[in-house]
């Protein structure tokens, strides 16, 4: 089973959605072979550098105020505790096109499972500790403290190499009719759409790897 896990790094539900289709994967076990691999998707691509502010950014691209919007971290928080995730103060949003970069690096030269660890090392250092994903420094940081080389990390960083690849994803996930993530895709032909539970993750995987 081939799995496509439709995300970005700016987004919180993502990271719930990662952190739950981990369980699964987990309860799954050796049922059946799943090969998964995170495909890229930006919430925000014209963000600047510098970032937004998050209640600012929120307020103004969904029209809602500070109240709701503390409403709905507060929600996140919960959905995330529940998943084992722990969700810090996010104080700006950021550019993550660099990042997206990096993680294809990873799985075509490292492969799903170096991608892995950096998926989860960049949700954790924007999510669990309001860092910037953008930052060349973080971002090397990071590479290094996944295993991976900080030193082809840099050279990509400094170029514009997997850019047109990530580009390229991006608009084929666009294409094919994404328009919100976390967006999980099995085998390109069945979506299942948002941050499930580990149960539903779980019981629609099997599912589908029956009917196959």
């Amino acid at each position: 089973m081939k799995i496509d896990f439709v995300s970005d790094i700016a987004c919180p539900w993502c990271a719930i959605g990662v952190h739950a289709l981990d369980s699964a994967l987990a309860r799954i076990g050796d049922a059946f072979p799943v090969e998964l691999q995170y495909q890229p998707f930006e919430l925000n691509p014209d963000m600047p550098a510098e970032g937004a502010d998050t209640v600012l950014y929120l307020s103004t691209k969904y029209g809602i105020g500070p109240e709701q919007i503390r409403v709905n971290q507060a929600a996140i928080r919960e959905r995330g505790a529940a998943v084992g995730f722990a969700f810090g103060e996010r104080a700006r949003v950021w550019n993550t096109f660099d990042a997206h970069r990096l993680l294809y690096w990873a799985h075509a030269e490292g492969g799903p499972d170096a991608q892995r660890r950096l998926k989860h090392a960049l949700l954790a250092a924007y999510h669990g500790q309001g860092r910037n994903p953008g930052a060349r420094e973080l971002l090397l940081e990071l590479v290094a403290s996944v295993g991976l080389d900080p030193a082809r990390a840099a050279a990509i960083l400094g170029s514009e190499e997997f850019a047109p690849e990530v580009r390229a994803a991006e608009h084929q996930w666009l294409s094919a009719g994404i328009q919100s993530v976390p967006a999980v895709v099995v085998d390109r032909r069945h979506l299942i759409s948002g941050a499930q539970t580990p149960e539903v993750f779980e019981q629609a995987l099997r599912r589908l790897a029956a009917e196959a």
